[in-house]
């Protein structure tokens, strides 16, 4: 089981990766292309990277936001899979997991 420090500083974390992950959504957001610019096939290739970088981060928002939901369903940490606790070295090292190791590695 978890303790109450660990819960408190991996909530936090993602809290705080959330709000990375906006800011970065939010720069991107930003970024404007001179549609004058002599070389259009430069624009395509770099509005193509920025869409992809701009879908990751999304996706990974969403898994903070579900992470954090599950916070306040009393749900975190628990497997989506066969509903046994997820590791603390688990979610240390990745606090969105939604499975544990073990249905992890068979899902795969």
């Amino acid at each position: 089981m978890l303790d109450a420090q660990t819960l408190t500083q991996l909530r936090t974390d993602l809290g705080e990766e959330g709000d990375r992950v906006r800011a970065q959504l939010r720069d991107l957001a930003g970024n404007e292309f001179d549609e004058g610019f002599a070389d259009t096939s430069q624009v395509t290739a770099e509005r193509g990277e920025i869409e992809a970088l701009s879908s990751s981060l999304s996706e990974t928002l969403s898994e903070i936001e579900d992470a954090l939901t599950k916070f306040d369903a009393g749900t975190y940490g628990t497997c989506e899979s066969c509903s046994q606790e997820i590791t603390k070295a688990r979610l240390e090292a990745m606090p969105m997991a939604r499975l544990c190791i073990e249905c992890a590695t068979s899902k795969r």
